[in-house]
């Protein structure tokens, strides 16, 4: 195949054509991602601060704020900016690094929350090892491990994508660059590639999904034998993780099960996994979590207590 590239340029068509729609869209998703930053900093900030971090459960929750911060802003930034323009573009490298930066980011996320039901299934099947099996040290391979498998992933659609001829068109009906709608504008055959990153993407998307499920089945049997304290605790836990994963993989699995077919639709299902998520993730783990809140409140009583000491 010989490669030929006349596109230098891609151009989004954005989440809506309506331009009071689209003022509209801009403060919510200016709103949106001011929570996931803010939101996302201060859970950081309360593991760190509070010493949290040496806990497996908020060393992995610590480790997903970050991606959430780093997930969103592939995307949401160029959104807001691109509801004010009225072309809106993006250069073919800056689409390419996108790209890569959603299913790296995307991927992480995924592997992370499979990890945090590992965590919570030792901690509630096997509380008597669970600092054994969740050391720190085996807490730090596992991380590394979902860097390297996202970027492994990754690698696999763009390292395919940049060997595509691209001769024109040069426009998507998106908000950003993913694999389908860009493979619509290749000058060539796709079914092959297309059928190998559905396979990619949709059986890790896939896969962990079932996975999950598995792990929370057996958590929730598992729990019929503890007290009602016991009970009440652990659900109160794994509730916050069952919403995130829900609410995540629903929408992802959509999209990336199919091969080679667009929708209409298909922006407005992504702004769940790329947008809404990580901006809910702080206020379901906080909000369902008394030893986050606890922590959050001891530091700004610190805080306020030495403001006023240095007054």
């Amino acid at each position: 195949m010989d490669k030929v590239n006349n596109v230098t340029e891609i151009i989004f068509w954005g989440l809506t054509q309506d331009p009071v729609a689209a003022e509209v869209c801009l403060v919510v998703f200016s709103f949106f991602y001011t929570i996931i930053l803010l939101g996302n900093l201060l859970i950081m900030l309360t593991i760190y601060m509070g010493n949290l971090w040496k806990s497996p459960m908020y060393f992995f929750l610590n480790c997903l704020s970050f991606v959430d911060i780093c997930y969103s802003s592939v995307t949401a930034p160029k959104l807001v900016f691109d509801l004010l323009a009225k072309i809106k573009r993006i250069s073919y490298a800056g689409c390419i690094l996108q790209l890569f930066g959603v299913h790296f980011f995307g991927c992480t996320e995924i592997f992370i929350l499979v990890v945090m039901a590992y965590d919570r299934y030792v901690a509630i099947c096997k509380p008597l090892h669970y600092m054994t099996i969740m050391d720190q040290e085996r807490c730090n391979k596992i991380l590394l491990g979902t860097w390297v498998g996202a970027f492994l992933h990754a690698m696999i659609p763009v390292s395919l994508i940049v060997q595509l001829p691209f001769c024109g068109p040069n426009e998507i009906n998106h908000y950003f660059c993913d694999i389908h709608p860009v493979l619509k504008l290749a000058c060539t055959d796709t079914h092959i590639i297309s059928g190998v990153v559905t396979a990619n993407s949709g059986t890790i998307s896939l896969g962990s999904f079932v996975i999950l499920l598995i792990s929370y089945t057996v958590i929730l049997v598992s729990l019929r034998k503890r007290s009602a304290e016991g009970r009440r605790k652990a659900l109160s836990t794994c509730g916050a993780h069952i919403a995130v994963v829900i609410i995540f993989f629903v929408p992802c699995t959509f999209t990336y099960m199919r091969p080679d077919v667009t929708f209409s639709d298909d922006k407005m299902v992504a702004v769940f996994y790329t947008i809404v998520t990580p901006m809910l993730n702080p206020m379901i783990y906080t909000l369902r979590n008394a030893e986050v809140k606890n922590a959050m409140k001891k530091l700004w009583c610190r805080k306020l207590f030495w403001d006023r000491n240095k007054k």
